[in-house]
């Protein structure tokens, strides 16, 4: 069993919440803790040092949601809000990987180049998980 922060939007951009429910679950039920995040951490909470509390709170994996190789397909698949939101992201894969167990992930869409994703997951040394594209019927 595990618990994982997630969903349609971004974890870390309610950090404090994600903090105090991540500490009250380690604190009560020592469940291990997942946060799935697209990397934007530190750009949504300049000055703080997100892996870190992160770490603090009990989080013992991460998942973060790249699905691209470079800059470019990854600013044309993700339409991020920041302008250097890829390198950022690399940043943070970085950063939380000499304190968590993490993996990077992509979506199985026609823009991507799955080799050049295993070799960028080779690179960060880290895990590389392809998920398919559901299509909703609407």
């Amino acid at each position: 069993m595990e618990v994982v922060f997630c969903g349609f939007g971004e974890p870390t951009a309610n950090l404090d919440c994600l903090i105090k429910v991540a500490e009250w679950i380690n604190k009560y039920h020592f469940l291990p803790m997942r946060v799935d995040t697209n990397g934007h951490g530190y750009l949504l909470n300049p000055n703080r040092e997100i892996a870190k509390e992160l770490r603090e709170a009990g989080i013992s994996s991460v998942s973060v949601s790249l699905n691209a190789p470079n800059m470019e397909v990854y600013n044309k698949i993700c339409r991020p809000i920041f302008k250097e939101a890829f390198k950022e992201t690399l940043s943070f894969i970085k950063k939380a990987k000499r304190m968590f167990k993490v993996e990077i992930t992509a979506v199985r869409v026609p823009e991507l180049n799955v080799e050049e994703m295993k070799m960028l997951a080779e690179k960060l040394k880290v895990r590389l998980r392809l998920r398919d594209y559901i299509r909703f019927p609407w």
